[in-house]
């Protein structure tokens, strides 16, 4: 049987390029496509699902925030993380979230097959740029919990959205909570961080890999 794989990015062009890449590949079948996190939770609710290729910043919902939901009522189904990025925390965060794999997409074409593979047969599988980030982690953790403020899930959520233009009206609507609560995050996350405004919280954003580069750094709404 073929595995059943939906491939999760919101550039089209790269979700294409993994496609070609996996169509030559006996026992693989790429059955969805996804441009967010929340178009991921509704394609596992519709079909059955093995695996999923997840990138880390996506609108909407991030990959890490995905990963955890889709687990949480789809245990079944194998993560592996795609990413620019090799950070500690990035990789940790996503492991914590259940993910089995992580590779960043510079090394997506003979070492995504691999980890594909790896983690078919039910082990972990990190590219040679992550495993040597992990190693570095667990030969000094303390280096790796004091390199940045862990968020709750919540503010990561929060400062998604922040760093993609919505007011705090607009993050209340989305999250379904109060706009009072959206502020309090919204002074957690700059007290955290240490920063003082929407233009230095999306750049963190940006920087880290929390949300995607939509808009302009200097805090104006795109276009």
């Amino acid at each position: 049987m073929s595995l059943r794989i939906v491939l999760a990015d919101d550039h089209q062009m790269f979700r294409h390029a993994l496609r070609a890449l996996l169509a030559h590949e006996p026992g693989l079948e790429v059955v969805a496509e996804a441009a967010s996190g929340v178009e991921v939770l509704a394609i596992a609710a519709a079909q059955p699902v093995d695996l999923v290729c997840m990138d880390i910043a996506m609108p909407g919902m991030n990959g890490i925030d995905a990963t955890r939901r889709l687990l949480a009522s789809h245990p079944e189904v194998r993560v592996i993380g795609l990413s620019a990025f090799a950070d500690r925390q990035f990789v940790i965060d996503l492991l914590d979230a259940g993910a089995r794999g992580y590779i960043t997409k510079a090394e997506a074409g003979e070492e995504l097959l691999r980890a594909i593979q790896t983690v078919r047969e039910g082990r972990t599988y990190l590219c040679p740029d992550v495993a040597a980030t992990v190693a570095s982690a667990l030969l000094d953790r303390s280096s790796l919990y004091a390199a940045a403020p862990r968020l709750t899930e919540r503010e990561r959520q929060v400062l998604q959205l922040i760093a993609e233009g919505l007011t705090s009206m607009q993050i209340a609507d989305r999250l379904h909570i109060a706009a009072s609560t959206v502020d309090v995050h919204r002074r957690n996350l700059m007290r955290k961080l240490d920063l003082h405004n929407v233009a230095e919280l999306t750049r963190y954003a940006i920087t880290e890999g929390i949300s995607p580069a939509s808009r302009p750094l200097d805090g104006r709404p795109a276009g």
